[in-house]
This record gives C-alpha cells, sequence and structure tokens, in this order.
C-alpha cells in the first residue's frame, strides 16, 4: 500500500516531456508572399526603372539611346499637345467617375428594390444581363458599330433624327472637334453603367435584409429606404467603383482609338493615345517613354488619393 502510494504521487510529481515547438504561423504565412512579391518586382518594378531610364534619352526604338538628361520633361512642359491631351484625360475621367456611377446605382436600386420584388428575380437577372452586355464586348466590335451609327451619312443616329423631323440636328459626330469628345464620352458611358451597376447589385445583396424590412415596417418609402438605408451601407461599393473607374479614366486607350483615333487633329487625344502616336507613329521612344513615366505617376498619387478619402468616408459612413 505504502508502494502504490509513493508510484503514484512519483507519478503527479512528474512533468512530462516537452514536444516539439510548431514553427511560428505568421513567419509560414511570409513564404506564400513571396511568389507574389518576386513576380511584381520582376513584372512591375524592373520594367519601369528601366523605361524610366529610357526617358532621360533619346531614342528611335534602334540603336544605342543618346543621353540628354532632362530635356524630354523640359520638352513635355512646354509641349501644348500634352496638356491638351491632360485635359480630355481629366475629362473622360469626370465622366467615367460621375455618370456611370449614377446611373449603374440608379438601375442596381431599380433592379434590386423594385423590378427583382414585384416582377420576379427572372426579370431582373434578364434586364441584368442586357445592361451588363456593353461591357462584354470586344472594343473593336464596339467602335465599329458605333462608327456605323454615328457616321455623317446615312448613320443610324442621322436617319433616326430625319425620320422624327429633327433633320437639322445631323451632325458629324466623330468628325467635329466640337463634337467628336462629347461621342466618345456618350458611347464610354453607355459601355460602364453596366459595370457600376454589377458593383452595386453586389453591395445590395450583401445587406441584410431585416433592415429594409424594419425600415419598411417604420413607413420608409423606395425613395426614403434607398438615401437612409442603401447609400450609406454602399460605401465600400462607392469606394472600389470610383477608384476603378478614376484609373481607368486616366489610362483610357481603347475606347477612343477604336472610335476616333484621337482625331479629328488631337480633339480626342488623351495621354495614352498621345503616347502610342509618339512611340509608334513619330518614332520618338524616349519622348513617349518619359510621357508614360508620367502618366503611371499620375495613376499612382490619383489611386493613393482618392483611395485615402473613400476610406476615410467609408469608416465615417459605418
Amino acid at each position: 500500500m505504502t508502494v502504490t502510494v509513493e508510484r503514484g504521487a512519483r507519478a503527479v510529481g512528474k512533468q512530462p516531456a516537452a514536444g516539439p515547438r510548431r514553427p511560428r504561423t505568421r513567419d509560414s504565412y511570409a513564404l506564400f508572399l513571396l511568389p507574389g512579391i518576386l513576380a511584381f518586382l520582376a513584372i512591375v518594378v524592373v520594367p519601369f526603372l528601366m523605361n524610366t531610364g529610357v526617358s532621360f534619352t533619346e531614342w528611335q526604338g534602334i540603336g544605342s539611346p543618346k543621353w540628354t538628361g532632362l530635356a524630354n520633361y523640359r520638352e513635355l512642359m512646354d509641349d501644348a499637345e500634352f496638356w491638351a491631351s491632360f485635359r480630355h484625360s481629366l475629362f473622360m475621367v469626370v465622366a467615367m467617375a460621375a455618370v456611370p456611377t449614377m446611373i449603374g446605382l440608379v438601375l442596381a436600386a431599380a433592379l434590386f428594390d423594385y423590378i427583382g420584388k414585384h416582377f420576379g428575380s427572372r426579370w431582373a437577372a434578364v434586364l441584368r444581363a442586357c445592361f451588363y452586355l456593353p461591357q462584354v464586348l470586344p472594343i473593336a466590335v464596339a467602335g465599329i458599330v458605333w462608327s456605323w451609327i454615328l457616321a455623317p451619312d446615312n448613320g443610324s443616329l442621322n436617319e433616326l433624327l430625319k425620320a422624327v423631323g429633327l433633320g437639322s440636328w445631323q451632325q458629324d459626330w466623330l468628325g467635329s472637334a466640337d463634337l467628336a469628345l462629347w461621342a466618345v464620352v456618350g458611347v464610354i458611358v453607355w459601355q460602364f453603367a453596366g459595370y457600376s451597376m454589377v458593383i452595386f447589385l453586389a453591395g445590395l445583396q450583401s445587406v441584410p435584409q431585416e433592415i429594409y424590412e424594419a425600415a419598411a415596417l417604420d413607413g420608409a418609402g423606395p425613395v426614403r429606404r434607398f438615401w437612409s438605408v442603401t447609400r450609406p451601407l454602399l460605401a465600400p461599393a462607392f469606394t472600389i467603383n470610383l477608384m476603378l473607374s478614376i484609373i481607368g479614366g486616366i489610362k483610357l486607350f481603347d475606347q477612343v482609338y477604336a472610335l476616333t483615333g484621337g482625331g479629328p487633329g488631337h480633339a480626342t487625344d488623351t495621354l495614352s493615345t498621345l503616347i502610342y502616336k509618339d512611340a509608334f507613329t513619330l518614332g520618338e521612344f524616349g519622348y513617349s517613354i518619359a510621357l508614360a513615366v508620367v502618366l503611371t505617376i499620375i495613376v499612382a498619387i490619383a489611386s493613393t488619393g482618392q483611395y485615402a478619402v473613400l476610406s476615410r468616408s467609408e469608416r465615417a459612413a459605418s
């Protein structure tokens, strides 16, 4: 009996051997980030630094670059075409960030809060697909179709105006220096409104339905529910939508090039189309790369600044 008690006491007092320590979780996470960091350095950082070096040279795309220092950037500051393209890019930013966002928000609210509830989810899905269709069309196809629609001779828009007795309103929509930029903006709004709508629909579907039901029980109508419930809860959707729209507007190229090629003259040139012309039409690769570096810096500053502002307003709304 005494032996058993002593063995039990020794067993209780004996501490279990310490097992192998597990690796720290944070250190293992860092290993998964390494491939992405290396890819970012190889695809983004290194080419940007190489292009920055070429921007200080005079180069026609062949032969050895000739070092010129800041000559390209001094020329850029005095280039009237650069400043005109810069103004056009700012105009595109406002057009893409404001108009499609407003239209997309209205369409998303109508599909979610009215069409889906009164006509069924099937009709809402069909309309959603129709509104989003311009976004999935190839840019070349959309450009050719809109060139036919806006053609001065036998174009669909001019023929429609003539058929309804408004023949005096017929215009050369893409060939007029005063109207071409507005025509391009109209096509861009048509294409990107559905994209904004899908972002806002995703935000609306993440809102708890109990909030809408409580607002309806309090007597709030559709407009009041939208303003007091939907709008504050869509702050994250506003943030990502405006960020993508602003960045897309600054570097807009394909839609402009497919419709007008930057013309007539330089009436619709953006920074991206001007870079393309200087590089592949005039052969001034050093100067065009200096333009590209400036465009990259503008995009970085704009995206960082507006992300900070929108994040602050998002936190205030929540």
